[in-house]
């Protein structure tokens, strides 16, 4: 048989996809993380995977899904958030615009399995199957052994339990609760995320009328985290927007490394923090590295985060900024603070062992 008849769909798309395959599973894993360091990776939208030095492992945000993959019959489900916001009907054109870097199925431990909210780009059905159903494992304070949680506000732990992961799995999370994963203390903190409060049960035509209501508790939606690690404390937003009580987690925790959801609003919609914002969530948490995330995923919501540089370039004389920005790759790698001066990630260039070896060719006058 030739390779043109044995050809099908099926095995163009085992053989190409993940794009990346096993090669981040397999960083993550032999990675040694420095003493006094906390080791991080960008899995696109805001997912991260963090891993400490003593090998605490836990996700946040890990996403495995896609944006629109057909017109359809172009429109939108007329209770999806932006409807609700924007008051449009017409399909939202967001395509997913990265690779997916990591293979959910590929990984072989974790100690936590987190999210900040219950939007569908932010908790992953393949990652919490595979936590659950090849059985992991991880240890209580007390060194015993237990089985993975997930943890979340009340919102995403309903998805959770609708997926198939047991009550008994999921800590249920609000703004002022601690809890302990190994050597990460997690603290939960209020979300600013207002897109949620405009985020009905139903999709649908059935969908909750909104108008003259006082907003739900947003505190069973979405929650931010603080993790202190050993190598400081990091703060992740969700999908945040801008809030001026930014400001009070500054004051009432130390922050080193924060994490801002980033894009170019379309017309009529209010979903990602734009590039002053970034700037000023980074000035009123106090943080020294600030992050963008999440501006990497739709193709209607790209920015380009030399926007904040250069208006961090122009601001930071006049405000005295003592934070500055960190400008990062999907699958990228930063661990802090040994990356604390780096401004922007490249992904490694190779070739580090070039002329260790005689080369193959006719004459040197080629180089």
């Amino acid at each position: 048989m030739s390779t043109i008849s044995e050809m099908t769909r099926d095995k163009w798309i085992e053989k190409t996809f993940p794009e990346w395959g096993t090669w981040l599973v397999e960083e993550i894993e032999q990675t040694k993380v420095p003493k006094g360091n906390v080791a991080m990776w960008w899995l696109g939208c805001t997912g991260i995977w963090m891993k400490t030095p003593k090998g605490t492992n836990l996700t946040v945000d890990f996403w495995n899904g896609n944006g629109k993959r057909t017109h359809g019959d172009g429109k939108m489900a007329p209770g999806h958030q932006m409807a609700n916001m924007g008051g449009v009907r017409k399909m939202q054109p967001n395509l997913r615009n990265v690779p997916f870097v990591a293979d959910p199925f590929a990984f072989k431990h974790v100690d936590a399995v987190l999210a900040t909210h219950y939007h569908q780009d932010h908790l992953s059905a393949e990652w919490a199957a595979h936590v659950i159903n090849s059985k992991m494992t991880t240890t209580d304070a007390k060194g015993k052994k237990i089985p993975v949680p997930f943890i979340g506000p009340l919102k995403a732990a309903e998805i959770w339990m609708k997926w198939g992961v047991p009550k008994n799995r999921i800590k249920i999370v609000k703004p002022g609760d601690k809890i302990k994963v190994g050597e990460i203390e997690i603290i939960c903190l209020d979300s600013f995320d207002r897109t949620c409060l405009v985020t009905t049960d139903s999709t649908g035509p059935d969908r909750e009328e909104l108008t003259g209501k006082c907003p739900d508790n947003m505190d069973e939606k979405a929650v931010n985290y603080l993790f202190k690690t050993p190598g400081g404390n990091i703060y992740h937003s969700g999908d945040s927007h801008f809030s001026t009580y930014f400001a009070k987690h500054g004051k009432d925790h130390k922050v080193d490394v924060a994490f801002g959801a980033f894009g170019e609003n379309p017309v009529g919609i209010q979903d990602k923090m734009t590039s002053i914002d970034i700037l000023r969530m980074a000035e009123s948490l106090r943080c020294k590295v600030v992050i963008p995330i999440h501006h990497d995923v739709w193709s209607n919501f790209q920015a380009d985060t030399e926007e904040i540089r250069l208006l961090w370039d122009f601001k930071k004389p006049r405000n005295l900024y003592t934070f500055h920005p960190f400008f990062w790759q999907v699958g990228g790698r930063y661990t802090y603070p040994q990356d604390a001066d780096i401004m922007y990630y490249h992904h490694p260039r190779g070739f580090e062992d070039c002329f260790e070896h005689p080369s193959n060719i006719p004459f040197r006058s080629l180089m």
